[in-house]
């Protein structure tokens, strides 16, 4: 029995402590509120973090020394101070076209030929009526000869009392009537002779050629088509054979803002930059202003030339002289391309402004922020903002020139908003 009792009691479970357990709990539970005030002070940093202001960057670029300053910038098209759409002079059907698109012509070259029989017809008889009239000339030059020796004859006949005053006077009348028809169809020849010519001119009216040398740009008609010099018969007369450009007087048409034309004047020196290769710079210069305004876009429109230059010549550096008459312009340079121009400071000796003889700083206008006389840019480090002062020059059209405090190829904020400030976080746009 006792065996029995022993054994039982080495199978019992010993219990522990109650306070061993408590300890536990309360251990539990802070760790609990560690990791709740951690998470809560992370989300606190988070949301109280400094947000990056979204910002855009230019680069800091550099003027070429010697190079000349913009005043002004505009854009406009090249255009053809000649430029003609051929046509004929009469209306007729086109039976031979001899012009294509991009075909070099020479002043009086055949371009078409209108239908000329009838013209040759006209001519044909004219030329009938006019032989005819000298034939009655001949005729009655011989009869004129016969009638004055028979007036002689009866002048003699009357002195010999053989024949009456009645038959001279008739004779006489002969001889008149005779010289007058003549003198009338001598008029009938010079009329029938300028008859003729007419119907020359009227030949001539179904060549119709060019009227300078030039290019061919379009091609307006077909051969089978009718033509006429005015618009007739709604869409199925054609009132032009082609068009010819000449590309020696190819310039440039621009609008400047009223606002700026006092920054333009003639012979000033251009760069113009066509939208199909912005890499090229062509020199130019200003021909004329017109003198007036458009009052609907406050306006100028502004006519400036392109400096002489030989075929394949990409431009010279800036400050070329006037363009030669008729000299040759590149062939890549066609009518109604768009183009942008920058009007140029002018070099000394012609406003008293000299070129740079060292490289200049640019950053654009809108990057400045004045503050009380003084400037100063916000540059871009990495993912911060740095406010620097600057000292700026002169004005290159729609960048400011800068003489100290930066350096070519670092970044600049552009029209940096108000609340930035020094060491700001910023994300490039």
């Amino acid at each position: 029995m006792s065996d029995l009792k022993s054994d039982l009691a080495a199978l019992r479970l010993e219990r522990e402590p109650e306070s061993s357990g408590s300890a536990r709990r309360v251990v539990g539970w802070i760790v609990v509120l560690v990791l709740l005030a951690a998470a809560g002070f992370g989300g606190w940093k988070w949301l109280t973090r400094e947000q990056p202001i979204e910002v855009q960057v230019s680069t800091v670029t550099e003027r070429a020394a010697g190079a000349q300053a913009a005043v002004l910038n505009a854009s406009g098209y090249v255009t053809a101070r000649r430029r003609a759409t051929v046509s004929s002079k009469i209306t007729g059907k086109v039976v031979e076209v001899n012009v294509e698109e991009g075909m070099a012509v020479k002043e009086g070259q055949v371009l078409a030929r209108l239908d000329d029989s009838t013209a040759r017809a006209s001519l044909a008889l004219a030329e009938a009526q006019a032989e005819a009239a000298r034939h009655g000339v001949q005729e009655n030059e011989a009869h004129l000869s016969q009638a004055k020796v028979t007036l002689g004859r009866e002048t003699q006949l009357l002195k010999d009392g053989i024949v009456t005053q009645a038959d001279v006077d008739q004779a006489r009348l002969d001889v008149d009537a005779t010289a007058a028809r003549i003198a009338s169809l001598t008029q009938q020849i010079k009329v029938a002779e300028s008859q003729v010519e007419l119907q020359k001119t009227e030949l001539d009216n179904t060549v119709v050629r060019a009227p300078f040398s030039g290019m061919a740009i379009t091609k307006d008609a077909q051969p089978g088509e009718m033509v006429s010099p005015v618009s007739a018969g709604g869409g199925f007369t054609r009132t032009g054979i082609c068009t010819i450009v000449d590309m020696k007087s190819l310039e440039i048409d621009v609008d400047v803002n009223e606002s700026y034309i006092n920054r333009v004047h003639p012979d000033q020196h251009v760069t113009a930059v066509l939208d199909a290769y912005p890499d090229w710079q062509i020199p130019a210069h200003v021909i004329t202003t017109i003198p007036t305004a458009d009052r609907q876009k406050a306006t100028v429109q502004v006519r400036i030339a392109f400096d002489a230059s030989e075929p394949g010549e990409q431009g010279r550096a800036n400050g070329a002289g006037p363009r030669a008459a008729g000299s040759n312009l590149d062939p890549r340079i066609l009518p109604d391309m768009g183009v942008k121009v920058t009007f140029l400071r002018e070099s000394e000796g012609q406003s008293g402004a000299p070129a740079a003889a060292q490289p200049t700083t640019l950053v654009p206008k809108a990057s400045l922020v004045n503050d009380n006389g003084s400037s100063y840019v916000f540059v871009v480090h990495g993912d911060r903002a740095e406010r620097r002062a600057v000292r700026t020059g002169g004005a290159d059209g729609e960048r400011m020139e800068v003489l100290g405090g930066l350096q070519p190829g670092e970044r600049v904020v552009v029209s940096p908003p108000r609340e930035m400030k020094d060491g700001s976080a910023v994300l490039v746009k």
